[in-house]
């Protein structure tokens, strides 16, 4: 089979719960069946229509070995052909959209979740280090953002006041997004305050973990075509993966990320990634989101914060983007729900009338997995 005969595959609708900081009052099975049900309604499909689903989450943070088996009712894949995929959920979106494109199935349902709050993050994170050497000595999501972002600082010679610029515009567009539950939004100088949690990042300098979950519904163009007046089209996508090492890692920089967006802009037939209109990235650290932005290519390395200029091309993360709310294994798939709503008209960010969105999904500790999807109307 040619590149020329894939068939089409289309985004037809997406929906994700409330992200909150706990839901107590509600299990997994919950928030998955309120984001399944809620993408199905109005695109004239029920679940009978659905050939597969493919899920993402955690065992370790879902508390118990194949997690999943226990969700099939809410995700309504009973007697369904079913995948797990233990990674972000912007990496089930792959796997979809080549069981589509290569003409094995016509409709599906991609879903990430998760409950952090039911968890610990730090032993989460610390599980994926690497044991004999960097697990010992304590090495962590905070510590390692913490390194990084020190590196990042240093070798481009950026101001530490940067990163407080930085959370403080992902909070203010958050308080905006009524699908994040922000009951109160730190300012500029409460966020350079905040706690010293790994320097040189601060409390409000990291993400916020956030329970949730996201569903999408993807077709074959004839059936995108049928269920939606305002289909979106994913035109590429991308992923790479980087050293489990941190010491060998690049500093200041992310190559994964950037041979990510590579693939997918050479799948897309894109030359200037600064054509898309909207950009929606992942970060567990104000200092990562610059890092990510410069990789996509949005900005030259050590400019970032250029790229959150209002006379920039692409609007950044004009729904908050994961500081303010990261769902861990959701979170890339949540900023895809975000860009999808916000092309096809679904969601209004403020980011106006665009007609192609960058998408951008990471993994591992201190982001060493790197995912992009590049999506049109």
């Amino acid at each position: 089979m040619t590149p020329h005969d894939y068939v089409r595959v289309g985004i037809v609708s997406s929906a994700q719960t409330l992200l909150k900081d706990a839901w107590d009052d509600l299990q997994h099975v919950d928030l998955i069946s309120e984001a399944v049900s809620e993408a199905l309604r109005g695109t004239g499909l029920g679940m009978s229509d659905v050939d597969f689903i493919i899920n993402s989450g955690s065992d370790v943070l879902d508390g118990r070995s194949i997690s999943n088996c226990g969700f099939l009712g809410a995700m309504g894949a009973h007697h369904k052909e079913e995948s797990r995929v233990e990674e972000d959920g912007l990496w089930s979106l792959s796997y979809a959209h080549d069981k589509i494109a290569s003409g094995s199935a016509r409709v599906g349902v991609v879903i990430a979740y998760s409950k952090p709050s039911e968890s610990s993050l730090t032993a989460y994170y610390s599980a994926l280090v690497e044991p004999f050497y960097q697990r010992p000595v304590g090495l962590d999501h905070a510590s390692a953002h913490g390194l990084q972002a020190a590196q990042y600082l240093a070798v481009h010679g950026v101001d530490e006041k940067e990163l407080s610029v930085v959370a403080a515009r992902a909070w203010e567009r958050a308080a905006a997004n009524s699908s994040v539950d922000t009951p109160q939004v730190p300012g500029l100088d409460e966020i350079a305050t905040s706690p010293s949690v790994a320097t040189p990042l601060r409390a409000l300098h990291l993400s916020r973990p956030r329970d949730g979950a996201v569903a999408v519904v993807v077709a074959s163009e004839q059936v995108a075509r049928r269920s939606t007046s305002n289909p979106v089209w994913i035109s590429g996508y991308g992923s790479s993966i980087d050293s489990q090492v941190l010491g060998e890692r690049e500093p200041g920089s992310f190559p994964a990320a950037k041979a990510a967006a590579q693939r997918a802009y050479a799948r897309a037939g894109v030359s200037d990634p600064r054509t898309f209109g909207i950009a929606e990235v992942s970060a567990g650290s104000a200092a990562a989101e610059l890092m990510v932005v410069e990789a996509l290519g949005l900005a030259e390395p050590g400019q970032g914060a250029s790229a959150y200029d209002g006379a920039a091309s692409t609007v950044l993360n004009p729904s908050g983007g994961a500081l303010p709310a990261d769902v861990v294994m959701a979170t890339g798939l949540i900023r895809l729900h975000e860009a999808a709503g916000q092309l096809a008209g679904r969601l209004d960010r403020g980011a106006g009338s665009a007609s192609s969105a960058l998408v951008h999904g990471a993994g591992g500790l201190a982001h060493q997995n790197h995912c992009v999807f590049t999506l049109e109307v």
